[in-house]
């Protein structure tokens, strides 16, 4: 069986070997693979365990395993990589991952960042820029590569105490949805 991430490659010497801890991606791109196929198969453990750990907290499992399994997976697009090889400590992983919500087919287009623990040598996910279209539509912007933002300060996470001073955690504070 052809493995779900697109490599073209058999799942059992694809991913299957990363989604059951025998193997551990050696580079940004195979881990994005890897979760891409964690999502098909509706495995939100190992979705878990390859976020980065300031990543982790506003992780809702709930609300993955139900995105996963009601999702129709179609395909896997990587679009570009950035750095991200077993020799880097950071990667960039652009993709579209295509899916059906039952009504319409849906391009879920991300630019991923990851990083590589200088401790254990795994690779994990930190975050994402997405949006999500009609399959084949693009957005105003046809063709074009998103911008990579570079930040001039770190980025404040929902349960970082808020840049205001108010000592409240972000999520509580500044950062609450209007």
């Amino acid at each position: 069986m052809k493995c779900a991430c697109g490599s073209n490659n058999d799942f059992e010497k694809c991913c299957e070997p990363y989604l059951n801890g025998h193997a551990v991606p050696d580079t940004a791109e195979k881990l994005m693979r890897s979760r891409y196929v964690a999502y098909v198969t509706a495995q939100i453990d190992y979705l878990e365990k390859t976020l980065a750990l300031e990543s982790r907290s506003d992780f809702d499992a709930g609300a993955t395993k139900k995105w996963a399994k009601q999702a129709q997976w179609k395909k896997l697009q990587i679009v570009s990589t950035e750095k991200g090889m077993a020799q880097d400590s950071t990667g960039t992983v652009e993709f579209i991952a295509t899916y059906s919500d039952g009504s319409e087919t849906l391009d879920h287009h991300e630019v991923s960042q990851f990083r590589k623990d200088s401790k254990d040598g795994r690779w994990y996910f930190v975050e994402g820029d997405a949006h999500t279209h009609k399959e084949g539509e693009e957005h105003s912007h046809h063709h074009e590569k998103p911008q990579t933002v570079v930040r001039a300060q770190p980025k404040i996470g929902r349960n970082d105490p808020c840049a205001c001073g108010s000592g409240k955690k972000y999520k509580k504070c500044c950062g609450i949805e209007a």
